[in-house]
């Protein structure tokens, strides 16, 4: 920070001597405030698209959660201990929690001052963090979860159900079961044991590991060594038929709500789990992550699918009467390359998400025997509102139709712009180069201009923002 005035020399020998003191991390207090250059990490990830979420500040490597969940009593007790690293010299710094109360905070092994605000746990080391410095912050909680993060963009949040709980929700849901840096900017791995009562499955992202039960609870193990971004996280417990395999090598767990029907839609729809993932692989490059599935849940509030990582999870009005729908698993599986593997690096841009989700619903169907990728660009072409845009569609519109559908029908017109060959080629080059990482939509104009080499900036301008029907290609 920049003093004005003079001080004498023995302050600023004073100054130095504190200074050098947080440096090696040695002083008990007087390295928190904004002196001496550590000052608060921000307590908002700078995002108007979800204001409030996401702090600054730190970095965070990697989380391991380990809650216990009482569905009688709808308690949840955990203890997260976060792995990160100070991005700046770090006086104080926020995470994301929602609603339960916190009972004690550990930095680096040391007793944390800490404190709650709105949505927010505010946590003062005893001594500063330097900039670059690994550090680990072990946070105890309890309480009821928090069941709605944000009413006006859908239902989400820590569910309680009939017979459990779901964790799930967009554009955030994570901090109301534990403490987070709740934006897809900070993208992390993530450990997680879940205590349940006997009899109720516990299903979450990653790879599973061993079950274990003692006086009448059993603890589920997951693992997901790819980094995730926190919206993708997800906790579903509840009376469900688990049904484990492999697939090219790899864990496969897919998960059906009990109460549906045992041989039903959504059971052969994730049934064709490993088949879709195959073909979007031929598309898009190999698949990102080291287990594949989903989940069907039976909760009516559950009104849309969710594409958390490497295991979606699909409410259950897709299946209604009982019909299979590959379309939905194909446009969910198709997210763990495009939102998953590459991020989003702000909510703006969340047609890089749904614009290609939606057209590989259409190479699915295509591939499927049903009408071809190109009848459902003329389809779409004629049916859509050109004055809505697909990049920066506003807060209230992040899951509009231009986002979606005139996000696909862009996709599909630089498809017939550069042919076949360049596209495919840049939408592996894309997965590849960008994987495990977050993008913004100049990256992926900048690098569909180097593969192709030519000039398209004018094209997605007219597909993705322009007032009126573009010409078509």
């Amino acid at each position: 920070m920049v003093r004005t005035g003079r001080r004498s020399a023995g302050s600023r020998l004073a100054a130095i001597a504190a200074t050098l003191t947080c440096v090696v991390g040695l002083a008990a207090t007087g390295c928190t405030g904004d002196s001496d250059g550590f000052r608060p990490g921000a307590a908002d990830a700078g995002d108007p698209y979800v204001p409030g979420r996401g702090n600054g500040g730190y970095d965070v490597s990697h989380y391991d959660l380990d809650v216990r969940y009482d569905p009688s009593t709808d308690r949840l007790t955990g203890r997260a201990v976060i792995t990160a690293t100070a991005t700046q010299d770090l006086s104080r710094f926020n995470l994301d929690l929602a609603g339960l109360t916190v009972s004690a905070v550990t930095v680096a092994d040391a007793r944390a001052d800490h404190r709650r605000g709105d949505g927010e746990l505010v946590v003062t080391p005893r001594a500063g963090l330097p900039r670059g410095r690994q550090f680990t912050v072990a946070v105890d909680y309890a309480g009821v979860p928090t069941a709605v993060v944000d009413g006006s963009l859908g239902s989400g949040g820590f569910l309680h159900t009939a017979d459990g709980a779901v964790a799930l929700g967009q554009p955030d849901s994570a901090a109301t079961w534990f403490p987070v840096n709740d934006h897809p900017s900070d993208k992390a791995t993530y450990d997680l044991a879940v205590t349940v009562p006997d009899g109720l499955a516990a299903l979450s992202n990653g790879v599973p590991g061993p079950k274990s039960s003692a006086d009448g609870w059993t603890t589920w193990h997951w693992s997901e060594r790819a980094p995730m971004a926190s919206y993708l996280s997800t906790l579903v417990i509840g009376d469900y038929r688990v049904v484990t395999g492999t697939h090219a090598g790899r864990p496969m767990v897919t998960a059906v709500a009990a109460s549906l029907p045992a041989n039903g839609g959504a059971a052969s729809s994730l049934a064709r789990t490993g088949a879709i993932v195959d073909f979007l692989a031929s598309r898009f490059g190999p698949y990102p992550f080291d287990s594949y599935g989903g989940i069907v849940v039976a909760d009516d509030r559950i009104g849309y699918a969710l594409e958390t990582q490497s295991r979606p999870v699909y409410g259950p009005a897709f299946f209604a009467d009982d019909q299979p729908n590959p379309s939905v698993v194909a446009h969910e599986l198709a997210h763990q390359w495009f939102g998953d593997s590459v991020s989003l690096t702000r909510w703006s841009d969340i047609w890089l998400n749904e614009g290609f989700a939606s057209y590989a619903e259409w190479l699915w169907e295509e591939h499927d025997g049903g009408r071809t990728a190109q009848r459902n660009f003329e389809l779409q072409y004629a049916a859509t509102d050109w004055s809505q845009p697909s990049v920066e569609p506003g807060r209230e519109s992040m899951f509009g139709t231009a986002v979606y559908k005139r996000g696909a029908l862009a996709v599909h017109a630089l498809r017939r712009t550069v042919g076949d060959d360049t596209f495919f080629r840049l939408l592996r080059t894309w997965t590849s180069e960008r994987a495990a990482g977050n993008a913004t939509t100049s990256d992926l104009v900048a690098l569909a201009e180097r593969v192709a080499g030519r000039q398209l900036r004018p094209l997605f301008d007219a597909w993705l923002v322009g007032g009126s029907a573009p010409t078509l290609p």
